[in-house]
């Protein structure tokens, strides 16, 4: 272990700034990685595996720790229940790490942050744990809301909106493909390289790296240590973006020349690709709400070489009249309750509600009512989404058509046929069916790609 860093303490650290703070775990990880670059490789994948997995198995280890415990979880000192939480996923889920080790390793940051006190307490719960694991009783199979909710830690609420969606063998179907390990995603910038030079570039790196599904762009990387340290990334030959994101740009049929918009670019995927698809002839627009994120974009954009993407700060929901009837394609991938993400960003789904869910899908639509007024007669509108609520995706399709002057798309000549044959086998719809009707929902355990909506529409031309 590096001289000096506790890697426990630096977990429990962002455990804390999550579940106590307002930051989000992707975001606290990245911050604390960054800063602690000389960390040996082995030492980031055990901070992350510990710190991702104690936040994503959440529920369960609640459910467990209650079990043994003489004070309940959620009357707990906060500092006390994290160690309690991230020692317990140790016990369950790193068999490396031996059950002694872990029990004394929480002992000890006990006594580190001030629980003297305590530590008979850590160190009793925890080794009870440890001698009856194989004895929990779990909620029983033929009550699924609380079955499901505590096996896949997912809140109650989700739950039952999937089962209502998508019926019980689907619903679980999704859960489980959460906790499945995908290799990072990354977009080939093709202005500078060709993925087969890439791939074999981060090759001679030691790096693992294989095509991913659907799209030839898209490779899949394992086995690196700081990726942002890669003289490749440095250089601007890719960018890291999930397939299902490429996907949504791939859909839009951008033309070489065409002047695009995305409306809510950060941090820049979309925009990037749309840079590359549209050439040195068109025009990206992207705009996002904040300077922070525009930042981003512009960040990103200089390091791909993108020079023909101007970057703003503009609030998707304020009409802008200067930009009205000026793209060929507007890209609407608008804010989302993020519930297809749920494997990247594992505490999303204790942060939304229902309440906040339709909050988001009334957000949508107010953007959808702004920004349809930007896209040229014949132009075309598409319209994503990050998670798998019918609420926010094919509600709001059939609420926007009755609407505004579009009509739905075919995604035909678009996309991966594949994409429709997978969801042909869950809906009983044909291939062909599906694409034509304009919109597509790709799922977790399903589809190899995030969970992620499509809807590409069309302006009708004026009479």
């Amino acid at each position: 272990m590096t001289k000096g860093t506790d890697i426990r303490e630096l977990a429990l650290g962002i455990l804390l700034e999550v579940s106590e703070g307002s930051e989000y775990s992707h975001i606290a990880l990245r911050n604390v990685l960054e800063k602690y670059q000389y960390l040996e490789k082995q030492e980031r994948s055990f901070l992350t595996r510990l710190v991702e997995g104690t936040l994503e198995r959440r529920i369960w280890l609640d459910y467990v720790i209650d079990q043994f415990s003489s004070v309940k979880v959620r009357k707990q000192k906060p500092v006390i229940r994290e160690i309690l939480r991230l020692s317990v996923y140790q016990l369950r889920f790193m068999d490396s790490v031996p059950d002694s080790a872990v029990c004394n390793e929480a002992v000890k940051l006990a006594q580190k942050k001030g629980f003297r006190q305590l530590k008979g307490f850590v160190n009793g719960v925890l080794r009870n744990i440890a001698r009856h694991l194989p004895e929990i009783v779990y909620p029983p199979e033929n009550q699924p809301v609380p079955y499901l909710s505590v096996r896949y830690s997912t809140p109650e609420w989700i739950v039952e909106d999937w089962l209502k969606q998508y019926g019980r063998e689907l619903a679980e179907r999704i859960l489980a493909a959460f906790y499945e390990e995908r290799p990072a995603t990354i977009r080939v910038n093709q202005s500078r390289i060709t993925p087969d030079a890439l791939a074999e570039r981060l090759e001679k790196r030691g790096i693992a790296v294989k095509k991913a599904p659907y799209l030839s762009c898209a490779l899949q990387i394992e086995g690196y240590d700081y990726l942002a340290a890669l003289p490749e990334f440095q250089e601007g030959l890719f960018q890291v973006q999930d397939v299902s994101s490429m996907l949504a740009v791939e859909a839009a049929g951008v033309k070489p020349g065409d002047s695009c918009m995305d409306v809510c670019a950060a941090p820049g995927g979309k925009s990037l690709f749309l840079a590359e698809k549209t050439g040195p002839k068109g025009q990206v627009d992207a705009r996002d709400l904040t300077g922070y994120k525009a930042a981003l974009i512009r960040d990103n954009a200089g390091r791909l070489g993108a020079e023909n993407i101007t970057v703003s700060v503009r609030d998707a929901c304020v009409p802008d009249p200067g930009s009205e009837e000026k793209a060929d394609v507007l890209i609407a991938d608008l804010p989302c309750s993020g519930l297809g993400v749920l494997g990247k960003k594992t505490d999303l789904k204790y942060r939304m509600s229902r309440e906040q869910q339709e909050e988001l899908a009334a957000l949508q639509r107010k953007m959808l009512d702004t920004v349809q007024a930007y896209v040229k007669p014949g132009g075309t509108l598409l319209y994503s989404t990050c998670t798998i609520s019918s609420a926010e995706n094919e509600e709001n399709v059939r609420w926007f058509l009755e609407r505004y002057p579009y009509e739905a798309e075919s995604l035909e000549n678009c996309l991966p046929k594949e994409l429709a044959e997978q969801s042909s086998g869950v809906s009983g719809e044909s291939p062909e069916e599906m694409l034509r009707r304009g919109y597509l929902q790709l799922l977790p355990g399903v589809h190899a790609c995030d969970g992620f909506f499509i809807a590409k529409f069309r302006k009708k031309m004026k009479q």
